[in-house]
């Protein structure tokens, strides 16, 4: 099988690095000057104990395919589509990436999805380079077919995975951990806004709180932290990495890039969603999408707001919501 991994950043950068190390046919897609360099000069991949450069076969855009390739979308949420809509839809796609809509929005163009949960703790900020900090593992990865189930397919991939630095699980529930990881994702909004500083537990926690009452709401199963602390157990650990300052999460990633967008509409935005449908107030999580896409859209710098200016927001708005 070759792997044609669309997104090479933090989490596709790492994902094709580790699968080609492990001797398996990769090819990286991606723009701008993160491709000029990946062309030129290879991926240099860094972890905790090792710094090289790989020479994976890199494109900007689609390439002729064979029967056996398998398209990892690693992509943000708002560029699904657009980073799609050029390949050929008898490919199966797996969705390597946070939120929950994409499977079902890839599902509408391509017969065969299959969902990823993802827990890998990367950053890519400059072209070429990607840094993992994951330990002794890069990541753990939950893979099964979209809407649930295994298959040939997924089972091939979990193998692959589990060849090289990687942690790869069979998942036929993996909308359920995909969905868990959505709660813990809430907090990224607050990250990329403030940061982890002094008010940033209490406001990942109102967020997380309304995204578990909407989900329980409708019904939606999720994995449980319990589930998802034993599941990753000691195999993934976040190490420093010499010489490299270790900023936040993909959020932060965004803002810090200055990249002009983020992927809140459907972090945050996915549980605001849902809670119209139900009647649910959630004026923590809207707080938080509008003002993390404020942020992405004026092009400001990553946790440039302090937390007390964030949660008097939301507090403003719990109070319009409760009249």
């Amino acid at each position: 099988m070759r792997y044609i991994v669309i997104g090479a950043g933090a989490v596709g950068g790492t994902i094709g690095a580790q699968l080609f190390k492990s001797g398996h046919e990769v090819v990286l897609v991606a723009r701008g000057a993160h491709y000029e360099a990946l062309r030129n000069d290879g991926l240099r991949f860094i972890t905790p104990d090792s710094d090289e450069v790989l020479d994976i076969p890199a494109a900007d855009g689609p390439i002729p395919t064979r029967d056996d390739d398998l398209l990892i979308l690693a992509t943000k949420s708002q560029d699904t589509v657009s980073a799609l809509d050029p390949w050929p839809r008898h490919l199966p796609v797996v969705c390597a990436q946070n939120a929950v809509d994409n499977e079902r929005t890839v599902l509408r163009r391509f017969e065969r999805v299959y969902g990823m949960c993802v827990w890998l703790p990367a950053q890519h900020l400059d072209p070429g380079v990607v840094a993992a900090h994951g330990h002794p593992y890069s990541g753990m990865l939950h893979v099964g077919r979209y809407p649930q189930g295994v298959d040939e397919l997924s089972r091939q991939l979990v193998t692959d995975l589990n060849k090289g630095g990687l942690v790869g699980l069979d998942a036929p529930d993996v909308m359920r951990w995909k969905y868990a990881k959505l709660l813990s994702n809430l907090g990224n909004a607050v990250d990329a806004i403030c940061g982890h500083t002094s008010g940033y537990e209490a406001l990942h926690e109102r967020a997380r709180a309304e995204g578990t009452a909407v989900l329980e709401e409708a019904g939606i199963p999720y994995a449980t932290p319990g589930e998802q602390s034993q599941a990753r157990g000691n195999k993934v650990d976040i190490r420093p990495i010499e010489g490299i300052e270790r900023g936040g999460g993909s959020s932060w990633q965004s803002l810090a890039k200055g990249s002009g967008s983020i992927e809140a509409d459907y972090l945050n935005g996915e549980i605001v969603l849902i809670g119209r449908e139900y009647g649910i107030p959630t004026p923590a999580n809207e707080v938080l999408q509008r003002e993390a896409n404020r942020h992405a859209r004026e092009k400001l710098p990553p946790r440039s707001t302090p937390a007390a200016e964030l949660s008097a927001l939301i507090d403003e708005r719990s109070a319009a919501v409760s009249r």
